[in-house]
């Protein structure tokens, strides 16, 4: 089923309702996705990305955390054979709900890659794996500096895996490079002013009429043309053979005509998220991947409304360009931030409107498993419930997340927005409102005394903070500090926000 496309030529196109009977598209869940695949039917996805925790011994925050609350990835496992002993259930699991004709990737880097491509093989057949892709994802990494013992780890390892043999595979084509197009297009048209080079005529092996003289031209000893005396006239005709002052024929090959080089496994051409071109994109996830580099893995293995599975989704950049691409999407997160983050990635960046009625009827998407009980919101890690408290304000959270000066988040009102921004456009804006979280049963007089500490000191006339509840001092205390200083902290609770009543509040 292989087709050849030019890379980003395919377009948009809205959903048409549900593609599938077995299995609910535009589904966002939220939990382990072990436990998720296992309700999945089996071969009801067409495509699979997934890029998990790589078993690095590195520490990961899964957002925006650096010193302050860490989450640690471990990367939960404490060896490779603990982390192959993780990753082998998941995907026997991916292996079983892909289609006959369907792709899957897995994304790795150099500490596990070789005992991943073995586990795969194991489960997927060696005869289906099909590539190993190396994406380049720097020029330099820091870990080559002076003094080290190794070489620069600059790049990912990407393995492509197919159910069989009959797979959807897309040729992309690559401009060609300047220096190609100087050294075999050299020539210019005088007439048109494009480009070509001059292509062999013949061939080594003689077939029907072959032997002949074509204007004076005869092929050379033991050579033969590779074309009919009546189509080659009628290339002459076209104007598409050249006859050279040194008595040989050429077929002029335009470089408007060529579709590029095919898409090889080195992939260069797409940088890690870096620098001002990528603020835009970059969220804080640690992993998160450029969505080129996801837009070019679903366009090659998978075609307009096909299904797209991300099992470890992370930030949402494969849903994103799965939706951008006109595919239907399933994603499966552990963590209620991440899960929440790239719900708001989706509403905003892909327009989706996150509603219940308007997902049945299959213009909307959903959100499933999230903690959204005051109970389980409060077991989860004291960072994940900062996070969620200030995203479900519609706020963004602190950056850096060390010396925060009391202040978890920021919210900027929407007069204050200039049409195009990042969060980093945004440190500069003056107009914005500071959030402090605390996951306490009661918010006693001292936590409300160090947030007015913080209001002041950066000179913010209204700020917002959230708990669980508040002791009658602290509210008492929220009440004398607007009356001595005309200054306003609104104080919401968790149950305030899971029971939608910001607007009452705020009025």
């Amino acid at each position: 089923m292989a087709k050849k496309i030019a890379e980003g030529a395919q377009e948009y196109k809205p959903h048409a309702g549900k593609p599938s009977a077995l299995v609910d598209t535009r589904v966002v869940y939220c939990g382990d996705n072990l436990e998720q695949l296992k309700k999945l039917p089996d071969h009801c996805v067409d495509l699979i990305y997934i890029d998990p925790p790589f078993n690095s011994n590195r520490n990961y925050e899964v957002f925006w955390g650096e010193t302050k609350e860490k989450r640690s990835f471990e990367d939960r496992h404490e060896s490779t054979q603990a982390y192959i002993e993780f990753m082998r259930p998941r995907c026997v699991e991916l292996h079983r709900v892909l289609k006959p004709t369907g792709s899957f990737y897995y994304h790795c880097d150099w500490h596990a890659s070789h005992y991943v491509k073995v586990m795969l093989d194991q489960i997927f057949g060696e005869n289906n794996f099909q590539n190993e892709i190396v994406w380049k994802r720097a020029d330099a990494h820091s870990d080559a500096k002076q003094g080290a013992k190794h070489f620069g780890r600059i790049h990912d390892s990407i393995f492509l895996y197919t159910s069989g043999k009959d797979f959807t595979f897309n040729v992309i084509y690559r401009p060609l490079p300047q220096s190609t197009i100087e050294k075999w297009y050299r020539h210019v048209d005088a007439k048109t002013g494009r480009r070509y080079n001059l292509d062999n005529l013949t061939a080594s092996k003689p077939g029907g009429d072959t032997s002949y003289e074509f204007h004076g031209v005869t092929p050379p000893k033991n050579r033969y043309w590779a074309y009919t005396k009546a189509k080659m006239e009628m290339m002459y005709k076209e104007g598409r053979i050249e006859i050279t002052k040194t008595g040989k024929a050429y077929y002029k090959r335009y470089l408007d005509e060529s579709k590029g080089v095919a898409l090889s496994t080195w992939w260069d051409d797409i940088s890690m998220l870096r620098g001002f071109s990528a603020s835009k994109e970059r969220l804080g996830f640690p992993t998160q991947k450029p969505l080129p580099l996801l837009e070019r893995i679903i366009t090659t293995s998978s075609n307009p409304n096909d299904i797209i599975l991300d099992a470890f989704c992370g930030c949402g950049t494969a849903l994103v360009a799965a939706e951008t691409l006109g595919r239907q999407w399933i994603g499966i997160d552990i963590s209620p931030t991440a899960c929440r983050v790239m719900a708001k990635r989706l509403r905003d960046v892909c327009k989706l409107r996150e509603d219940e009625n308007l997902w049945r009827i299959g213009r909307g998407f959903v959100v499933r498993d999230l903690p959204w009980t005051e109970d389980q919101l409060r077991k989860i890690p004291p960072f994940e419930f900062e996070n969620w408290a200030v995203i479900a304000l519609g706020g963004i959270p602190n950056t850096a997340q060390v010396g925060d000066k009391g202040i978890d988040g920021r919210i900027y009102p929407v007069s204050a927005m200039p049409e195009k921004t990042d969060k980093s456009e945004l440190a500069f804006m003056d107009e914005w409102y500071p959030i402090q979280v605390k996951q306490k049963d009661k918010v006693g007089r001292p936590d409300i005394d160090a947030f007015e500490t913080a209001m002041q000191r950066a000179n913010r006339k209204t700020g917002f903070f959230v708990a669980f509840d508040y002791s009658e001092d602290a509210l008492t205390e929220v009440d004398g500090f607007f009356r001595r200083t005309g200054l306003i902290i609104r104080a919401l609770t968790v149950k305030d926000i899971l029971e939608e009543r910001l607007a009452r509040k705020l009025a």
